[in-house]
């Protein structure tokens, strides 16, 4: 060792107190990676959360002061950017500590921001929801998404690719377990509102877009529930009237239960981190030569490595490939409800939505470990070839599939859609588990811990761009859908509906009162529901970002050899 260990109040956490001793099994340390990355994870079901934050004080249908969509996505853009932010700034601090320091102020801090989240639910502060949600859970993804990962690699030199996917495997198939764990907790502390009577029997009034009823205690605001929103309440419901502020999506017990639980599994998972010792190597294993010249046998400085046109290269990738990905994820059970819950409203119900993200989840991870691990053998330039060039043409064929299906429903566009879509989350999924061997190719695996937590900038980057582009364009195509549907509908038809003339369709929208679906109920026949093509334009600028990374990874080269760090020999041993 080449410092005496640190006898602190912490030392058991610090890196050098952790190294493992002659016959330890390198199988026991990713169990602990995936433990930490499923819990993490979680995120990628955030759309799970997005019905429920968005009717917490309507619960079976959106109220006037009810969060937006918009507003309620960005929670989850806030906390992937601190992730990448995270990640950059712990990087050093990862080479120095080692992986159970970082773990285990990773499971207070995403813990933690459950807890806070839970209490801005509760008193509906969408700030604190932001902070604890967002900004300190955001902290703990990025402190637990970067832990594992520059230990597997030492621990697995001869399968980088493996390592790094086991590394991240687990983090694709966080929403996996996350997504019905979470339905299932909203459905068993949710609470219906109180119900007034039948649209027909209760006289309601309209002020400011807002809905108010008469009832023995004075004027109450209201939301009116179709068949359908009423039948999603605990127990089922009626359609008709219900009282806004009575009932409880009981999103904010969910968000308790899980931070507890998360806390207690992240905290095991660092304490069974383990780094090898110093100049260990797998039984048997001899470093063969490499088969390309993008893997080197040098290293690079982690400051070094941010002046290489490499890093930027690979910046640009991972963030064009993540933005390409990551807004569709955070919609993605809304999505799947507006593109085919319209046409096809047999098949696809709530519970398919929630199947969907589900299987989002499988495929995330699946192709995490898949194409990692396929990248030992094509190398990692040609893999993300496959990501760009096909990824690009199934972008492409998502609205095909989603207006096709539109005005011809049909199983055939469905399943298209679907298949695309799955496809697509699997190489979003196997980007992330490449790119750290990518790394360890092109800098060695010196400081590839620090390198790749730098990298993660470009996650917080696409954290941004992706929520952006598809909240901002698809609001814009409501918006446009709205205009156009109320022009198309009889003037007498609107006011008796809505309770007030066209001319206030800009307030009764911003209320919630008007919708595209409402304006659906009274439109003349023929009228062909615009609902499905919300994200078409999405799609194709998607595609073009694909086709910018593509040209990035093609250009690609080896790095120069005036960044080589003086000490090319072997890589300094984790405890150094």
């Amino acid at each position: 060792m080449s410092s005496a260990p640190n006898r602190g109040p912490l030392s058991f956490l610090l890196k050098e107190n952790i190294v493992a001793g002659p016959g330890f099994n390198r199988w026991l340390v990713p169990p602990a990676s995936i433990a930490i990355h499923l819990c993490i994870g979680s995120v990628y079901a955030w759309s799970v959360f997005n019905p429920a934050l968005t009717r917490q004080l309507g619960v079976v249908s959106p109220a006037a002061d009810d969060w937006s969509l918009t507003s309620v996505v960005w929670i989850f853009s806030v906390a992937i950017v601190f992730l990448g932010l995270a990640a950059a700034f712990a990087g050093k601090w990862l080479e120095k500590v080692g992986p159970r320091m970082v773990g285990t102020v990773a499971a207070f801090c995403w813990g933690g921001g459950f807890l806070i989240g839970s209490a801005g639910i509760a008193s509906h502060q969408l700030w604190l929801v932001y902070l604890g949600y967002g900004a300190l859970g955001g902290c703990g993804l990025g402190l637990g998404y970067v832990s594992p990962v520059s230990t597997l690699l030492r621990w697995f030199p001869d399968r980088r690719g493996m390592a790094t996917g086991m590394a991240i495997m687990g983090f694709g198939g966080g929403a996996m377990i996350a997504a019905p764990v979470k339905g299932w907790l909203l459905s068993i502390y949710a609470k219906a509102p109180e119900y007034l009577g039948t649209r027909e029997a209760i006289d309601t009034v309209i002020e400011g877009g807002r809905v108010f009823a008469q009832t023995a205690n004075g004027m109450v605001e209201v939301v009116i529930a179709s068949a359908s929103q009423a039948a999603a309440l605990p127990g089922g419901g009626e359609a008709g009237v219900y009282v806004v502020g009575t009932g409880d999506t009981g999103a904010s017990s969910t968000f308790l239960t899980l931070g507890i639980v998360y806390f207690i599994v992240m905290i095991i998972a660092s304490f069974s981190y383990r780094v090898p010792a110093e100049g260990w190597k797998p039984e048997g294993w001899e470093p063969k030569p490499a088969a390309s010249c993008l893997i080197t046998k040098n290293h690079v400085h982690i400051d070094q490595a941010l002046k290489t046109p490499q890093f930027w290269q690979l910046w640009v990738m991972l963030c064009f490939n993540v933005t390409a990905g990551i807004g569709v994820i955070g919609v993605a059970k809304t999505m799947m409800s507006e593109i085919y819950g319209t046409t096809m409203p047999l098949i696809v119900t709530a519970a398919f939505a929630s199947t969907y993200v589900l299987m989002i989840s499988v495929f995330n991870m699946v192709g995490r470990f898949f194409w990692a691990s396929t990248s030992d053998f094509i190398g990692r330039k040609n893999t993300y070839h496959a990501f760009f060039i096909l990824g690009t043409i199934l972008y492409l064929s998502i609205p095909y599939f989603a207006t096709a299906g539109a005005a011809n429903p049909s199983m055939f566009y469905l399943i298209g859609f679907y298949v695309a879509t799955m496809i697509i989350f699997s190489m979003y999924g196997g980007g992330f588990a490449t790119i750290p061997a990518y790394l360890a190719d092109m800098f060695g695996t010196m400081h590839v811990g620090g390198i790749h937590g730098r990298l993660l900038t470009a996650w917080s980057t696409a954290g941004v761009l992706g929520p952006l582009a598809i909240t901002s364009l698809r609001q814009m195509s409501v918006n446009n859908a709205i205009t156009d549907l109320a022009a198309k509908v009889d003037a007498q038809a609107f006011e008796t509906a809505f309770g007030a003339p066209v001319s206030q369709l800009d307030a009764l929208v911003s209320a919630k009162t008007v919708t595209i679906a409402k304006l659906m109920e009274i439109a003349p026949q023929g009228i062909v529901d615009p609902t499905p093509s919300l994200y078409n334009t999405t799609m194709y600028c998607m595609a073009g970002l694909l086709v910018v990374a593509f040209f990035a990874n093609l250009l690609i080269r080896p790095v120069g050899s005036h960044h080589h760090h003086p000490e090319t020999g072997a890589a300094p041993s984790p405890a150094e």
